[in-house]
């Protein structure tokens, strides 16, 4: 069974994709699966070992190209096979990624529009390049689509090389509902159309499941839900004794949050929260993330309203860290916090809050319930409430034993739930399961 991944690269950014596919073909390759990782746009960045393949289909440059410069549509092939050795090489399209920083998803529903329609679209020499590719050197039996956005090249690709199309439900609403009309309509239909062509969505919990089986139009059976799973390397075997981390501190409180410098995923509700964190107790905030150039603003505006608050000396923003800084920021604070504004669709920062074995704390809504274990590893607050958000910390940070309590039982769930190697199992057996042949014709002899 050959297993093809495709993953949205993000340069040189961080994001919570780019770690899960890595993560679960890193998985499936040490269970002995033949599984590649093949990023498309842009290079995939990561914070553990890269297991990608150096080769970017539906590379950046030629897709905007064949988006904003019609004769990039209709150049022989000739050119185009030199053309993509410059255009699709890793130095250039890090730069494009670098540069092309400050566009906001407001600012892509044309591009967005044309991708999802694959073949239909401007980029149908980039998917026609990408199926011949597959179907000559590859034949997979399993292409799998990092997020629902990849589902234009579903239709071509299962053409080309009769594979099964998995594709996983990575949080796309976000972007797709900051697209303004015409654009966000056409886009909502293609992907209601284009996830005809899917044989199987995989969510990370029910909560998302749920909303994209009625944001795609598809049946709720066709979604299967797989958490997703960390390498646990460098994470404790055993929770933390939270009360010595204290006492090591001398009374000193810290509250981490690990996520991007964006308005979505809630910093500013931290920044207000600190000023009732700070009454009656010695607390600050280790804050750490990718920044995006379109973002800096946002984190600025952050910056100056702890000034304007009074806790600028309680607030530290560490940038993005690699998986040491990582495994540093969580095995020094007291209790995580992800205030995110919108449901959050996979939630790894808490799930790595969890397996440090500290309490978390988080909204009300999208994947935190169920993560959470209905409130049994951490508490839950209202969303976009600073004030509760200050009450829930405030109740980790007042009670070490509940804390404790909270963190040991995450560590738990995350033993049982989050592991790599539970993560890839689950998806090597439903790709077993999609070639089983009552599922369709049985598969070139393999």
């Amino acid at each position: 069974m050959k297993i093809v991944h495709i993953t949205a690269g993000a340069g040189g950014r961080l994001c919570g994709s780019c770690l899960h596919d890595n993560a679960l073909v890193r998985g499936l390759l040490a269970r002995g699966c033949d599984a590649m990782l093949v990023p498309a746009y842009v290079p995939t960045t990561t914070d553990e070992e890269n297991v990608a393949v150096d080769r970017i289909v539906m590379g950046g440059v030629s897709v905007w190209l064949e988006e904003h410069v019609p004769l990039f549509r209709h150049t022989p092939r000739f050119l185009d096979a030199f053309l993509g050795r410059l255009f699709d090489s890793r130095w250039l399209l890090e730069w494009l990624s670098s540069s092309t920083g400050s566009t906001r998803p407001a600012d892509l529903g044309p591009l967005t529009a044309s991708t999802v329609a694959g073949e239909q679209g401007h980029q149908r020499k980039e998917v026609e390049k990408l199926a011949n590719w597959l179907a000559a050197d590859i034949r997979p039996d399993v292409v799998h689509l990092s997020n629902a956005l990849l589902v234009g090249l579903a239709r071509r690709v299962k053409q080309a090389t009769a594979a099964k199309i998995v594709c996983t439900l990575s949080g796309e609403d976000i972007f797709v509902e900051q697209i303004p009309a015409p654009h966000y309509g056409r886009i909502r239909q293609l992907l209601r159309e284009r996830a005809a062509d899917v044989d199987q969505f995989v969510a990370l919990n029910h909560h998302f499941a749920e909303f994209m089986a009625a944001y795609l139009a598809v049946p709720l059976e066709r979604i299967v839900v797989i958490p997703h799973g960390l390498d646990r390397t460098g994470f404790p075997a055993v929770a933390p004794d939270l009360a010595a981390r204290r006492q090591a501190r001398s009374g000193r409180l810290v509250v981490g949050m690990l996520a991007r410098a964006c308005p979505e995923k809630g910093l500013e509700q931290l920044v207000r929260s600190l000023p009732l964190l700070t009454q009656h107790r010695n607390v600050e905030v280790l804050a750490a993330g990718a920044e995006v150039d379109s973002e800096h603003g946002y984190l600025s505006r952050c910056l100056t309203l702890a000034q304007e608050l009074g806790v600028a000396d309680r607030f530290r923003w560490l940038g993005q860290v690699d998986r040491p800084g990582k495994l540093r920021l969580l095995e020094s604070i007291d209790v995580f916090a992800m205030p995110t504004v919108f449901p959050e669709a996979k939630g790894i920062p808490i799930i790595e809050a969890m397996a440090a074995g500290v309490p978390v704390v988080a909204p009300a809504h999208g994947t935190f319930p169920e993560l959470l274990d209905g409130e049994r590893a951490g508490r839950l607050h209202t969303p976009g409430d600073p004030a509760d958000l200050a009450r829930a910390i405030g109740v980790l940070l007042d009670d070490v034993a509940l804390a404790a309590r909270y963190g040991r039982h995450g560590h738990e769930l995350s033993l049982a739930r989050h592991t790599a190697d539970h993560m890839a199992t689950e998806h090597e057996m439903l790709y077993t399961r999609l070639l089983r042949p009552s599922n369709g014709p049985s598969r070139r002899g393999r």
